[in-house]
């Protein structure tokens, strides 16, 4: 029923409860159909549509991997000098572009054939036990399999084309980039600068060590006699042979082993730890331990370096050292295992 109040000139509109109470079933509004599924021609411009989108997604790939190689930040780059910070810049511009055109018409795609060519019936279904007899399953099976039918696969070869050409595709964009990673570290990590007569050298200045300049319980920070700026591959070198010498009384040495690879109580070892490859530089005198600052990996000298704290698993890789005719403390040879943080073949021959 309807009343008007005069006064405010408003209209209030009630729904009286039926006898017996309760309200009566409002039901569901017309179903409005879509274009597509009364019109052939609008579901041949919609299946168009969603097979030009994954041509699309297509394109992207290929204009990715494309921009890999012709906008490289290093190599070939057609719209900026290679090495420069421009360089850089066109590449993310191109290669991220391509990549969001490639994965965002493959979403757009598929929401649009959902939206037009999807079935868009309604249907009700009563509510009832749950169960998973033989006829349930039977029944599961057939809602799949005509689920299957009503999408319109089988009879769609053009999308279907289409979709697969582009999910085909899209791993090219990261396999692309796997092929420009350069050779195999092949025995490179297994190596270092060092090499059998080379002195130890100050690493801020580069002056040669003698061991009676190296007083008790001191450390040195070293790097090999020769490794300069114009070395070949000089921060990659450097790095791989940071190392430090501290001298401990022989007396209180624990590794006999360690002691012999050292001269008088000097020993030689690798900075780099051999948890996640941070410099090991920080040396307690009165404990003999050296301690890496970032996860407080703790090694001790007087037994060869190895780990009584934190997450490393392997101690400090040891350099063998001797004195020269001149009295300079001299490299025996390399380190005898790789330096720093393990790696799966790390214990193959060199």
């Amino acid at each position: 029923m309807t009343t008007t109040d005069p006064s405010s000139r408003t209209t209030v509109s009630a729904l009286a409860a039926p006898e017996g109470g309760g309200f009566p079933n409002p039901g569901l509004p017309p179903h409005e159909h879509r274009a597509a599924d009364v019109d052939p021609r609008a579901e041949r411009r919609a299946e168009r549509l969603v097979a030009a989108m994954f041509v699309l997604s297509i394109l992207g790939t290929v204009l990715f991997v494309a921009s890999y190689f012709l906008f490289s930040p290093t190599g070939t780059n057609l719209l900026a000098e290679p090495g420069t910070l421009h360089a850089v810049r066109w590449n993310t511009l191109f290669t991220g572009l391509g990549l969001a055109i490639s994965v965002f018409f493959i979403g757009a795609a598929a929401v649009h054939w959902a939206k037009t060519l999807m079935p868009d019936h309604e249907m009700v279904e009563e509510r009832h036990e749950l169960g998973s007899d033989a006829e349930g399953q039977r029944q599961a099976a057939q809602i799949l399999s005509d689920g299957i039918q009503e999408s319109g696969i089988a009879r769609r070869p053009l999308i279907v084309t289409a979709m697969v050409g582009a999910f085909a595709v899209l791993p090219i964009a990261v396999l692309a980039p796997l092929s420009t990673l350069g050779p195999l570290p092949g025995n490179k990590l297994h190596h270092t600068f060092w090499k059998a007569g080379l002195r130890l050298t100050r690493d801020h200045d580069g002056t040669p060590i003698k061991a009676s300049e190296v007083a008790m319980n001191s450390i040195f920070h070293i790097m090999p006699e020769g490794l300069t700026n114009e070395t070949e591959n000089y921060l990659e070198e450097r790095a791989k042979a940071a190392a430090v010498i501290v001298r401990i009384d022989p007396s209180i040495g624990q590794d006999e082993e360690s002691l012999a690879n050292g001269y008088n109580g000097i020993l030689a070892f690798s900075k780099i730890c051999t948890h996640v490859g941070c410099p090991v530089a920080l040396y307690e005198q009165q404990t003999h331990h050296m301690l890496c600052p970032c996860h407080q990996s703790t090694f001790d000298v007087t037994d060869g370096a190895k780990v009584i704290f934190g997450p490393a698993h392997r101690p400090l890789p040891q350099l063998p050292i001797e004195v020269d005719a001149e009295g300079y403390l001299v490299a025996k040879g390399d380190f005898p295992e790789p330096i720093g943080p393990s790696f799966w073949d790390i214990h193959k021959e060199k």
